[in-house]
């Protein structure tokens, strides 16, 4: 059975973007950006919310630019190989290949999803993950800390949600990023 795993990067205090919804203090160096383009490779499918989705669709026109730095441009052909799900209810086309629109976030379909998939999946977004946690359908979390404080804006992770994780992978990189690998030791406790 295929894991999900939901991965992203975060500030030290817990923001993917802060109050005004900027998350360019997140941006990875060549380092970092390589160890993500490695973690990603395996993936077989990206779950999206239509916010993050459209954040990240720009990879698909990025493979061949030669203005890239060549760790981006593999980057953007590991997404272009990865099929991708966008849950959105306003979405009526995709600019990019390998994809579907869902209308709705549904368990069951993920959880299916996970049992015939033969790659890993990952959900992307704070939102979508926050449904998936709740439903206790994530595996593994993939941090990727920032040593900046943004003073809010989007959480990493939910409210109102309580789960106990075990630390399998941790490394510290030269610009100061922490990566932290945990997997799910407790299925999502809703509630405080």
């Amino acid at each position: 059975m295929a894991k999900l795993i939901y991965s992203g990067i975060t500030s030290l205090d817990g923001y993917i973007a802060d109050a005004e919804g900027n998350f360019d203090w997140s941006m990875p160096d060549e380092e970092v950006h390589a160890f993500v383009n490695d973690l990603t490779r395996p993936i077989g499918t990206y779950l999206f919310g239509r916010r993050m989705y459209e954040v990240m669709v720009v990879w698909e026109e990025l493979a061949d630019d030669p203005e890239l730095p060549a760790v981006e441009q593999d980057f953007a052909r590991i997404w272009q190989n990865a099929d991708k799900t966008v849950y959105s209810t306003t979405l009526e086309t995709v600019p990019s290949a390998r994809t579907r629109i869902e209308r709705s976030f549904d368990p069951e379909e993920i959880r299916r999803m996970k049992a015939s998939a033969e790659r890993d999946l990952v959900v992307a977004g704070a939102e979508l993950a926050a449904h998936a946690l709740r439903a206790g359908l994530v595996d593994e979390c993939h941090l990727l800390v920032s040593p900046v404080m943004v003073g809010g804006g989007k959480r990493f992770l939910p409210d109102g949600v309580r789960m106990q994780f075990e630390l399998l992978e941790e490394r510290r990189f030269g610009n100061g990023v922490v990566f932290l690998r945990y997997r799910t030791a407790g299925g999502a406790v809703t509630g405080s």
